[in-house]
């Protein structure tokens, strides 16, 4: 059963409202940006590794994280700051909304540290 919280007037909270619109337009920006990535630079080497993990919902910014198959580059995070301007007008042209979210591209290393973790478990249960 899905329940909402209701304010006095036994309507929905539109702080509830404010968040699930924000998770839907992160929702929907990580969709299209994996989309255009994937149709305008899969032959690029750099960003042809790259793959969108998530998004941290937000109207005006959206940081998108992503995680690079094979060794962490440096150069994948400028090429993504450079091609941003680039990225976010291809997306304005597909999603239709009044403003398009400033966008911000985040490395996320959960893999690595997690890995870490693992190795550390190990030596601890040698």
């Amino acid at each position: 059963m899905n329940r909402q919280i209701k304010d006095n007037n036994n309507r929905p909270s539109p702080r509830l409202w404010a968040a699930s619109r924000g998770d839907r337009i992160a929702s929907t920006i990580r969709r299209q940006i994996a989309e255009i990535l994937q149709e305008y630079y899969a032959e690029d080497p750099i960003l042809s590794r790259v793959s969108i993990v998530d998004a941290a919902s937000g109207l005006q910014f959206i940081k998108l994280f992503y995680y690079i198959r094979g060794d962490k580059d440096d150069s994948v995070q400028k090429h993504l700051d450079a091609q941003t301007p680039k990225i976010r007008h291809e997306l304005a042209a597909r999603i239709h909304q009044k403003y398009v979210p400033n966008i911000r591209f985040v490395y996320d290393d959960t893999l690595e540290k997690s890995e870490r973790i693992d190795e550390l478990l190990a030596k601890i249960n040698l």
